[in-house]
């Protein structure tokens, strides 16, 4: 019989909670992880409050020490033009605090050589802090398919601690095919986000703008076996054994239940569809 698989409760699914709150969230529930939001991913947006309150930290330390449950990705880095990456520094030190194993990334520079060459400098810096820069293709960034994200991590010569996010949204709304899943080395691949979403926009058309995709990614994705992502093909092109992070944020259904009710739909829904 296989093992049970290891599930993270992403940032998304419950981001009406604190990292507290959150933790206390999963360890009820049965998951083994959470993912964190400890920087916006754009100026001003929302995220969850622990970067330089040791109080705060202290008490998450509490709770993670009383549930069991283990932070396992934090977010966000975002690399653009002017990527800094000593302004990273204090979300490394919290994660090596938490024991966190990996840093969510985004890519944003279109400018493929300066991009390659500051995702090797963030896999540089984090070295010493034991976690993974996890490199998310989307498919209104500068890394739109898993081939771009592969091409990427090559050209920066494929860092130890390199890493390659796959989002079934996003393997679900670009030209990413299951045989470039397939294609992935696999140590390359640290954990993977579940989630589903329907084939139009609340107009009806097939044809998704960027405002229809990032809609969907941030407020109205849909529980696994509810839309269109083939999830069954998608999880059979990657390790068997990668940790699921739940990553199912709806903001019409989640907010009148709340995070735990929604958040224990979502994993229900998610260990239904994958078996285990």
């Amino acid at each position: 019989m296989s093992s049970p698989r290891i599930y993270s409760q992403a940032y998304l699914t419950a981001d009406a909670s604190t990292v507290p709150e959150s933790i206390a969230i999963a360890g009820q529930l049965g998951y083994r992880y959470v993912g964190l939001r400890l920087m916006p991913n754009a100026p001003g947006a929302p995220h969850q409050r622990l970067l330089g309150d040791k109080a705060l930290m202290r008490e998450t330390l509490s709770r993670m020490a009383d549930t069991g449950v283990g932070v396992f990705d934090l977010e966000i880095i975002r690399i653009a033009e002017g990527f800094d990456v000593s302004a990273y520094l204090p979300l490394f030190e919290a994660g090596a605090e938490l024991k966190a194993s990996a840093v969510l990334v985004a890519a944003d520079d279109t400018n493929e050589a300066r991009l390659v060459n500051h995702y090797a400098q963030l896999c540089e810096a984090m070295q010493p802090y034991g976690m993974t820069a996890d490199l998310e293709f989307m498919p209104w960034t500068a890394v739109k398919n898993a081939r771009d994200a592969l091409r990427v991590v090559d050209a920066a010569g494929r860092p130890r601690n390199a890493g390659i996010l796959v989002d079934a949204l996003h393997f679900g709304r670009s030209d990413t095919s299951v045989a470039d899943i397939a294609a992935l080395p696999p140590a390359l691949l640290h954990y993977a986000q579940i989630c589903d979403a329907p084939a139009t926009n609340a107009q009806g058309s097939t044809q998704l703008s960027v405002d229809d995709m990032i809609h969907t990614a941030r407020c109205e994705r849909l529980l696994p076996g509810e839309g269109v992502i083939d999830l069954r093909g998608l999880f059979a092109a990657l390790p068997a054994d990668l940790p699921v992070s739940v990553e199912i944020p709806n903001h019409v259904r989640a907010r009148p239940v709340g995070d735990l009710a929604w958040s224990g739909q979502a994993l229900a829904a998610s260990r239904t569809l994958l078996g285990r």
